[in-house]
């Protein structure tokens, strides 16, 4: 039998590993490589704003179902001069609309969040479709929404030259080195495919987890590396409902691993009743 995909053929295994990158009081960064057409996918907070920004770019506007905007007016450009509002002026509210939009106009970003849906789950789950644009593309972007906490995203357009640094945009939230990255993404290869190097040790557990009342949760394995410690959970949908999932919910302190959480990947992030999947944690460890 052929190793288990990670996630499949829509993405690849260095697509799955989400990297938080974390201070003291972090929150977790969703760096989404986008192009102009392309739709791509970013978790979006049920309760809290979900800060967007564009690396390197301003953002222009911002097309969807939008409930309302406070974001009238027109705000300066990266170069100062005026430019296109941030997000639509919509001073009338749009009862049919799915999310609220604010803005930054300094530093050309935006903060959404959906509107409440009580009593309907089907709008509970129904991804939110957002276009955003800057002066060099317009990017798709579908949100599935979590109950997560607070959170930024990121879109990363790879195919635009990079901006020269006007001292405005931090180096920093690049996130970690290469070396760090390859690492992990070679932890995630060895849990997801069973293929573990020598230098790896496996623990084997099958060790219950208190969750939520509506899953359950086992640490299946262990595998401690010279620096890097990583958790493959299993988590069922015990529930009568379906369950969507989110790395950040994985973001979490463990009493015996230790260390910083540094990359979570979830296998299937819907489950209907009854379905299963598979949940990889990577942690900071000690060198051995």
């Amino acid at each position: 039998m052929r190793p288990r995909s990670l996630i499949g053929a829509r993405r690849s295994v260095a697509a799955a590993l989400i990297v938080l990158v974390c201070t003291p009081a972090s929150h977790a960064l969703q760096i989404v490589d986008a192009r102009d057409g392309v739709a791509v996918e970013a978790i979006l907070s049920i309760k809290e704003p979900t800060r967007i920004r564009i690396e390197g770019a301003s953002i222009t506007d911002v097309f969807g179902n939008i409930h309302s905007s406070s974001c009238g007016g027109t705000p300066a450009g990266p170069s100062g001069s005026p430019g296109s509002p941030v997000a639509p002026p919509s001073p009338a509210v749009n009862p049919a609309g799915e999310i609220v939009v604010e803005c930054d106009r300094d530093k050309g970003e935006i903060y959404v969040r959906p509107v409440a849906t009580a009593g309907d789950g089907a709008a509970a789950g129904k991804p939110v479709n957002l276009f955003i644009s800057s002066v060099h593309a317009t990017y798709t972007l579908i949100l599935r929404r979590a109950d997560t906490p607070a959170d930024t995203i990121l879109i990363r357009d790879r195919s635009v030259p990079p901006a020269p640094n006007d001292g405005r945009t931090s180096s920093g939230t690049s996130g970690p080195s290469a070396h760090h990255v390859r690492a992990m993404k070679a932890m995630l290869v060895a849990m997801a495919s069973d293929r573990v190097p020598p230098d790896v040790r496996v623990d084997e557990l099958n060790q219950p987890v208190q969750l939520w009342a509506e899953a359950r949760l086992s640490l299946m394995r262990r595998y401690e590396g010279r620096v890097l410690v990583g958790e493959k959970y299993l988590l069922q949908n015990i529930s009568a409902a379906v369950m969507v999932l989110a790395e950040q919910e994985f973001d979490r302190p463990d009493s015996k691993a230790g260390g910083q959480v540094l990359g979570v990947a979830v296998e299937h992030h819907q489950l209907r009743p009854g379905e299963s999947t598979s949940v990889y944690v990577i942690r900071r460890g000690g060198e051995r």
